[in-house]
């Protein structure tokens, strides 16, 4: 079954704030990366501790982030980008810490500054790959699958690069589209 996210915005006189916007974003990214680790989950792969599955939200979100950086460029200035995607990574970032918190984790270790720089690490990782704003390509998925794969145990590394690039991705993906182009809608193309 589809997450269902409010991918439809009222515009108020002044307009939203990029704070407001990067909240739900960020929410929206959450919500759509825990979908995923679910949905293995479900699909019979063992994701075995809550730590694992933290991992692998962090991997996909990291992924649904970037990817909505490429799909608000060119719609707003690139400062307003700018503050919008770090923004979101912040509150992403307080996001798993919560989380952490509420499963119990609090050993000291700065998990908050670890994810920002999981965030830093893999942005430089997916510039390098080309694609359009909303549909990413082979490589960039498989990158994704990849850095999935190797949080998993072993006998789910076969199959899980699949599952992530054919079915979780392209799912969270189309539900991200509508949530951007709800604050940011695309340029109509002339006929």
């Amino acid at each position: 079954m589809a997450l269902r996210v409010k991918t439809i915005w009222f515009k108020n006189a002044g307009g939203r704030s990029a704070a407001e916007v990067a909240t739900v974003l960020a929410s929206t990214i959450w919500r759509l990366a825990d979908a995923t680790v679910s949905n293995l989950s479900k699909a019979d792969c063992d994701i075995v501790t809550p730590e694992r599955g933290i991992r692998i939200l962090g991997e996909v979100a990291t992924f649904l982030l970037h990817m909505s950086d490429r799909s608000v460029y060119g719609r707003i200035p690139d400062e307003e980008r700018a503050q919008l995607i770090q923004s979101a990574g912040k509150r992403l970032a307080e996001m798993v810490v919560n989380n952490l918190r509420e499963m119990g984790i609090d050993d000291g270790f700065d998990y908050r500054a670890n994810f920002i720089d999981m965030l830093n690490r893999r942005a430089e990782d997916y510039a390098t790959f080309d694609c359009q704003s909303d549909k990413p390509g082979f490589p960039i998925l498989r990158y994704l699958g990849l850095a999935v794969r190797e949080l998993m145990l072993e006998s789910d590394q076969p199959w899980v690069i699949d599952q992530i690039m054919e079915l979780q991705a392209p799912e969270a993906l189309g539900t991200l589209k509508k949530t951007i182009d709800g604050f940011y809608p695309p340029a109509r193309k002339e006929t």
